[in-house]
């Protein structure tokens, strides 16, 4: 994957699809990471509209530094409901974080589990990547079980692992490795 991405990755599927986030779905990401129900399981949220211009950039460099790639899981409407995407790649080690979060008036639908076989797809074949890590929440089941559905396996838990909220959380580790038999279905091998 070129840095630059002259040609960015777009998938449709029965409910909606994943195409670029841009500059105007600022309001839809704040609406996203300013949700209590959403940032209580997720490790960034923003205050302000105004700071949610961080995470916009974030998008961006990942691209420009080929460091990952984020997409903006969109209705019917175009309307971003939610986002999915890779981050912290490891080119040497052919390794990648995944992320998602969904707007919760669109939980209970399916629509992860439509959308993230696509850019699992992507990351194996177009990425090159070999292994696919998720950190989760204990607390967070529907993520858990999406994950177990797709064919990641729990590595471990790390206890404690980060502060939050004035509490100390623990992480589900999972991942999800290119010679797993759930990619190899994914890739049709």
């Amino acid at each position: 994957m070129d840095g630059t991405l002259a040609t960015f990755p777009e998938f449709s599927f029965a409910n909606g699809r994943l195409r670029r986030i841009r500059p105007d779905d600022i309001g839809q990401i704040y609406a996203g990471l300013s949700h209590p129900q959403v940032i209580a399981h997720y490790g960034v949220s923003y205050a302000s509209l105004a700071a949610t211009r961080e995470q916009m950039h974030w998008y961006e460099q990942l691209l420009e530094d080929d460091m990952g790639i984020w997409w903006a899981l969109a209705d019917d409407d175009d309307a971003l409901i939610g986002a999915c995407g890779f981050n912290d790649r490891n080119h040497q080690h052919r390794r990648v974080e995944m992320g998602y979060w969904l707007l919760p008036q669109h939980w209970q639908r399916g629509l992860m589990g439509q959308a993230l076989p696509a850019i699992l797809r992507h990351a194996f074949q177009a990425m090159g990547v070999h292994r696919i890590h998720l950190d989760i929440e204990p607390d967070n089941i529907a993520s858990w079980r999406l994950a177990e559905k797709l064919g990641f396996s729990r590595d471990g838990t790390l206890r404690d692992v980060e502060f939050k909220d004035g509490r100390y959380l623990s992480l589900h580790q999972y991942s999800l490795l290119a010679t797993d038999q759930a990619a190899r279905a994914l890739l049709g091998d």
